[in-house]
């Protein structure tokens, strides 16, 4: 094969060897428009991961490579006047210059031709030049090939808000550093990390806003430099920054990171009488924020995997190699894209996070991408991890005492007004639609009181209606007449006599989504007989052509059904049960008053969002003022409608903070189910984010919740301060004493289990631990 790569980054000089070492009669040219060993940047970093793919490619490179790389197994996170460092990290530094360097010199081992100082304008011409069967365009971040044929790569470019400048130093690290600066103009953080015997890299980053206030854009680069000195003195220690843009103004210096991913990665163009594919490698292709370094790992990966489908295909497979190229790389480039978008969110907000002591910060820095987690933070640093269970269980347990095991996040109480929960695990409300005329019976009972004897502190019972003509279902339970309150009773009693389990209740009017059908005979489809008339904020069909039309509530609807909720929060009340949550998610009906898609009132209660919260925040005012001052109330709300026009992550904090004005004690942040319109994006742990952005924005506590399954997810999410419960719903579906068994597995043995389980708890916790030891 002919092939032709534009631009000699380690994408196109790692491929182009490795195409080389396929087959010696590959012709390579890589042109790059530098001069022979001449490039720009400091280090860049790897995982010891990274490495091993490196040596399984080229032994011979990465050998040179690693000989090269500076070594270190600790992050250190100075905050506050504090450092923390956690170790057992394994990550490695080299010069940019001298990794090009290395690839260069095995490129020209190799006999692949390397054509320098060329700026390529036309590559069309260029593969015309060399009867290129193959061209690559790894020309970088601001390609030029990707730009000419957008129409093909379909790229998807967003610039994001801080302003960063990559600078070296002399000083040397031991760690890879995190420093954080509050100034009078806000918050500059550096990422430091030394990659050779004499220098390191030391990269600037703060919100644009900040960088604006502090007169940044007009410094002259030296001045610019100066003042960063000046931040960042007392972790330079006399040592200069230094830059290798020198002809760059200071603002130029200072840039904003773009985000790309491309939706394709190949262009078929006509060359000389044949289709040549002009394929994307690197950041020509995507690109992953520099807080996770793995731009150029990225890069490398991205050539040993086309290599990897020639060495299988061949060249006559063209076709083949270059659709199992994109499908295998754009997949884990989204992973890492998707870990990379979430640590360059959290460096964005910092401020989010200053209010928090300095371990937990760094808790919260450690896991921000959640790729690291609580376990994995444990394998790498055990003595890390105890020592902050210790701090974090006396934060948050004051006058503990010393116990002699830590104990993990998820086990510490938690205390709202005057109700303690024994942990931070919630049963999630999940709708059971196996009440008869709104009432509960022996199904509620076993399944309420299982859970409730499986070990979590908190048990929510599904969504209870406030009046027949407020469910989701006809076999939806309700809170609306006497012989309710005495069936629901009999639940609360149960759990309270036979585990040390709260039970919540969560009341809720299903508006436009009421009247139909339970899950399992046809989810959201109307009742062909039987059915009620609906209401809603504004007049809507929930399904287009298939679901009733709701019509809008008149004022005299909203002041009967806030009675309504009065009236269920005093059963509740004479019911016993310990908590209260309001419902107004998932489009019922106070949720179609907050989101702007389904709230098209002209009068006090709709327009802005203040006035389409009003009247969940009347409801919540009324309910409060009945509900015992002791026990909480919780608001359910949907932190994002996933459609575009509908509610934000940033309206969800607004919200949250005119809920925590009212009295609300806590927010339960779920997302969507607002309109069939929506496009969520699914993923582990995905409404985390929502939780975490109220919580310390708003200040408010929250309930996490959304594809949470295991205990090391939950210890993770609470330890880093994303939340301060968490909701775990399907696997409470599969394993009633979910709870008991993840402690279980973790080891944690001072949990208590209902006395007639405890021969099953010795047996469980010796099998495990057998387990363990093998």
């Amino acid at each position: 094969m002919n092939i032709v790569c534009v631009g000699g980054g380690p994408a196109g000089l790692y491929f182009g060897l490795l195409m080389k070492l396929q087959n010696s009669d590959n012709r390579i040219t890589i042109v790059e428009r530098n001069r022979p060993y001449d490039t720009f940047g400091w280090g860049v970093v790897f995982s010891d991961q990274t490495l091993n793919n490196l040596f399984h490619a080229d032994e011979i490179s990465a050998q040179k490579i690693l000989n090269a790389f500076n070594h270190w197994d600790k992050i250190d996170v100075h905050f506050k006047g504090e450092t923390i460092t956690s170790g057992g990290h394994g990550f490695c530094g080299i010069g940019r210059q001298h990794l090009l360097n290395i690839l260069q010199k095995r490129c020209e081992e190799l006999g692949v031709d390397l054509v320098f100082e060329n700026d390529v304008q036309d590559e069309v011409a260029l593969a015309l030049q060399y009867d290129a069967d193959l061209v690559v365009a790894s020309d970088g971040l601001n390609s030029r090939i990707r730009t000419r044929y957008a129409d093909s790569y379909q790229p998807d470019i967003e610039t994001r808000f801080c302003r960063f400048v990559w600078l070296g130093t002399k000083q040397q690290f031991s760690a890879f550093t995190f420093a954080f600066v509050e100034t009078e103009f806000g918050w500059f953080q550096a990422h430091a990390y030394q990659y050779d015997e004499q220098f390191s890299t030391f990269i600037i980053e703060t919100p644009e806003d900040v960088w604006l206030k502090a007169g940044l854009d007009k410094m002259e680069q030296e001045q610019a430099i100066t003042f960063c000195e000046k931040i960042f003195a007392r972790y330079l220690n006399g040592h200069a920054l230094l830059s290798n843009a020198k002809h760059l103004r200071g603002s130029s210096n200072w840039i904003k990171f773009p985000r790309i991913i491309c939706k394709n990665w190949v262009h078929h163009a006509q060359i000389g009488g044949k289709s040549v594919p002009i394929v994307l490698m690197g950041d020509a292709a995507h690109t992953a924020h520099f807080s996770i370094g793995s731009g150029t790992k990225l890069a490398l990966e991205d050539a040993i995997e086309l290599a990897s489908c020639f060495s299988q295909f061949g060249p006559h497979g063209k076709a083949q190699v270059l659709e199992k190229y994109q499908a295998l790389r754009s997949v884990d480039v989204l992973k890492i894209q998707s870990a990379a978008r979430n640590s360059m969110e959290w460096f964005e907000h910092v401020d989010r996070y200053t209010a928090m002591q300095a371990p937990q910060f760094a808790y919260s820095l450690l896991t921000r991408s959640q790729r690291l987690s609580h376990n994995n933070l444990r394998l790498r640093d055990p003595d890390y991890i105890r020592g902050y269970e210790e701090w974090l269980a006396n934060q948050l347990v004051p006058k503990k005492g010393d116990s002699a095991k830590p104990i993990p996040p998820m086990f510490l109480p938690y205390q709202v007004r005057e109700i303690t929960l024994k942990n931070r695990i919630v049963v999630s409300p999940m709708a059971q639609y196996s009440a008869q005329d709104g009432l509960v019976g022996d199904y509620h009972l076993v399944h309420l009181g299982a859970r409730a004897m499986g070990g979590a502190g908190l048990v929510f019972a599904e969504m209870t209606c406030v009046s027949a003509d407020a469910r989701i279902t006809p076999a939806c339970p309700g809170l609306y007449e006497e012989q309710h309150v005495t069936a629901w009773r009999r639940i609360v009693d149960f759990v309270h006599a036979n585990s040390t389990a709260k039970i919540a209740v969560q009341l809720g009017h299903a508006g436009a989504k009421g009247a139909t059908k339970r899950a399992w005979d046809g989810i959201d489809q109307p009742l062909e007989q039987g059915d009620w008339s609906l209401l809603s904020a504004s007049e809507q069909t929930y399904l287009a052509g298939v679901s009733r039309t709701a019509r809008a509530a008149t004022l005299d609807d909203l002041q009967r059904i806030k009675q309504d909720f009065v009236r269920a929060t005093l059963a509740a009340q004479d019911a016993g049960f310990d908590w209260l949550e309001l419902h107004c998610a998932h489009g019922y009906l106070l949720s179609s008053f907050i989101s702007p898609l389904t709230n098209k009132r002209n009068d006090q209660y709709g327009g802005n969002l203040e006035n389409r919260c009003r009247y969940p925040l009347d409801v919540f005012a009324a309910i409060r003022a009945v509900w015992p001052q002791h026990k909480p109330i919780s608001v359910r709300i949907s932190a994002h409608d996933w459609v575009e026009g509908g509610i934000t992550p940033d309206d969800a904090v607004a919200i949250a903070r005119l809920f925590k004005a009212a009295g609300a004690d806590m927010i339960d942040c779920s997302s969507g189910q607002v309109s069939k319109l929506e496009k969520p994006v699914y993923g582990r742990m995905f409404q985390t984010p929502f939780s975490d952005r109220i919580r310390n924005e708003a200040q408010i506590p929250t309930i996490a919740v959304g594809a949470i399954t295991d205990a090391d997810q939950v210890n993770s999410i609470i330890a880093s301060g994303r939340a301060d419960l968490c909701a775990i719903a399907r696997p409470h579906l599969a394993d009633p004493a979910w709870t008991l068994h993840e402690a279980a597995k973790l080891g944690f043995t001072d949990i208590d289990w209902p006395l007639q389980y405890q021969a099953g708890k010795l047996q469980l916790e010796r099998n495990l631990s057998k387990a363990s030891e093998k």
